[in-house]
């Protein structure tokens, strides 16, 4: 039984209001509108029958997930009081915090660098409890917290579903480690104010774990996070086709052409209706049918757009199991299907048209580096929509975050689901997922819906 942990950062602060720097300070409280925001989470989450709520105690946080918790026992009056845990706090940075970004970038130019592009080089000199200084690594530190609070929970709650609330370091910090993402991979996640987050472990610490969705916002009217401030280079929106009646029936199709089926259209015609208002410079999408149909549905409302083919996003190639159900594949290739499903990088599959993963993510990757490079140095920031597959979208997501196909199963990837990418200056710059598998558009749940089909 899995346990699955929905993880929302904090409202605005007043210190997010006015730009400085939080960490440990605890001189930070809710604004008027971090308290709207807390409630907005609480009505997303309505019904969710909780068994355990953390916060971190800082006020910011704990004050929001009061709040969370105040809406939601207007349903489930059992819905159990926040418990605060100190490892759920705030990264440290002694000697910056209550001072704006701008004056840390200023005052410590090799630390605020090092903050910015190799976080886990990040040094600050402190004074220890007898007054002698040492070297304090907080990116590496935070990550520590980070897995200690993870076995933790997870030997506590197994099999449970549980409320955390924290912070934009710790939250990316909790992803990161639970991914297998090192302090390096700091940066490569984005977390808003009151963004949710869901995370499914299949078991304890160190066993499989799926990130379902990341920092999906659109409860607080915001379909897509914002872009960063100092953004300039591309933002890619990656949308998953819409379902077809192979993936009602988990029949495999990889690159058989198979169409949208009636469901599979209303999806994408609710992913178009999500990014109606949302500016999109150019479209991209993989030759076959279903992403296709998907892209031209939400170019309905981007009439001025024409739209790209790249003949690399198309869908892994399953060779001898395409059109097959699992039962068919397993009584041809007895143990193949169990080894895909939990060592997919091992993988060739059968036929002369089957590609191993290493494949797909060659040329799905190289696809992908055309699409960011041909919309980089830009005078003005674009935004690129692309369509693609259950595979492919996996393997872009898995690059994005510096993961290999070993890690392949992380991502889910529902039928009509939107991820954001942001690469903030460009093709050379270390790209930002900035939220994956969005469905609230699909139905009235943070959760993903869609069928869980083959690929």
């Amino acid at each position: 039984m899995k346990t699955r942990v929905v993880l929302v950062r904090h409202g605005q602060s007043t210190y997010n209001a006015q730009k400085l720097i939080q960490g440990h300070c605890d001189d930070s409280g809710l604004t008027e509108l971090g308290e709207q925001q807390a409630r907005k989470v609480g009505a997303a989450l309505v019904g969710i029958p909780f068994e355990a709520v953390y916060s971190s105690p800082l006020q910011r946080a704990s004050r929001t997930a009061t709040l969370i918790v105040e809406v939601l026992r207007s349903q489930i009056p059992q819905i159990p009081t926040p418990i605060l845990d100190a490892d759920l706090r705030e990264i440290s940075l002694p000697l910056w915090e209550g001072i704006s970004f701008k004056a840390a970038e200023n005052q410590y130019p090799a630390e605020f660098k090092a903050w910015r592009s190799q976080p886990e080089t990040l040094k600050m000199r402190v004074s220890d409890a007898n007054g002698a200084e040492t070297d304090f690594y907080p990116v590496r530190s935070l990550f520590e917290q980070a897995q200690r609070f993870w076995q933790f929970l997870l030997d506590k709650h197994r099999g449970q579903t549980l409320l955390l609330v924290a912070h934009s370091a710790i939250n990316r910090a909790l992803i990161g480690t639970a991914l297998s993402l090192g302090p390096e991979q700091q940066n490569a996640l984005h977390q808003a104010n009151c963004g949710i987050s869901i995370l499914n472990f299949a078991g304890g610490w160190g066993e499989a774990v799926q990130l379902e969705s990341m920092n999906i916002t659109s409860h607080m009217g915001e379909a897509l996070p914002e872009m960063r401030s100092r953004h300039q280079g591309p933002r890619l929106l990656l949308v998953r086709h819409g379902e077809t009646e192979w993936n009602r029936q988990k029949r495999f199709q990889g690159q058989i052409d198979i169409p949208l089926n009636a469901n599979g259209q209303v999806q994408a015609e609710k992913a178009a209706e999500f990014l109606k208002t949302v500016q999109i410079d150019a479209a991209v999408t993989s030759p076959l049918l279903r992403p296709k149909a998907t892209a031209e549905a939400i170019l309905k409302y981007h009439p001025h757009l024409k739209l790209e083919v790249e003949d690399r996003l198309k869908e892994i190639g399953h060779g001898d199991w395409e059109g097959k159900l699992e039962a068919e594949i397993e009584a041809s290739y007895p143990g193949l299907l169990a080894q895909w499903q939990s060592a997919p990088e091992t993988v060739k599959m059968p036929g002369e048209a089957g590609e191993t993963l290493d494949q797909v993510w060659e040329r799905a990757i190289a696809g992908w580096q055309k699409i960011v490079a041909d919309y980089s140095d830009r005078s003005t920031p674009v935004t690129v929509m692309v369509s693609a597959h259950d595979a492919v979208n996996k393997a872009i997501l898995c690059h994005v975050v510096g993961l290999g196909p070993a890690h392949f199963w992380c991502f889910k990837q529902g039928n009509g689901a939107v991820s954001v990418i942001d690469y903030p200056a460009g093709v050379h710059s270390r790209p930002v997922l900035s939220a994956s598998n969005i469905t609230t558009h699909l139905s009235d749940s943070i959760f993903d819906r869609t069928a869980a089909g083959a690929l």
